[in-house]
């Protein structure tokens, strides 16, 4: 059922989430966000961690297909990919759809299971 409604794209959805689940990558993006494209150097600067570190964690979103990385002269700049992230989303809706019908469901079936055992008029 995943793998329905992923259209196929289980294993990049599995890199996003894995990839957002931590709290130095999501500074990043929202920084990356923020201001479109920047170096290493510079996310590092607005960061409690080194440099090193910074790339470690550029590595694994770009890995996932949530940053790019241009090289302009000595420097890589980094730019924010949505796509990637609104496949997640898009899997999360359809997640959340589920569950919405599966509660409805359940709604119905309880409130049929009531009635039955309340007929009209028996109160």
């Amino acid at each position: 059922m995943r793998e329905e409604r992923l259209g196929g794209a289980a294993e990049d959805v599995d890199s996003v989430l894995g990839a957002l689940a931590d709290p130095t990558r999501r500074q990043l993006l929202d920084l990356l966000a923020e201001q479109g494209t920047a170096t290493a150097t510079t996310l590092a600067e607005r960061l409690p961690v080194s440099r090193q570190a910074v790339v470690k964690h550029l590595a694994v979103l770009d890995a996932a297909g949530l940053v790019s990385g241009n090289r302009v002269g000595r420097e890589v700049r980094y730019a924010l990919r949505s796509a990637p992230l609104d496949a997640a989303a898009r899997w999360m809706a359809a997640l959340a759809a589920d569950w919405d019908r599966r509660l409805a469901d359940i709604k119905r079936a309880a409130e049929t299971a009531e009635q039955a055992s309340h007929p009209p008029g028996t109160d």
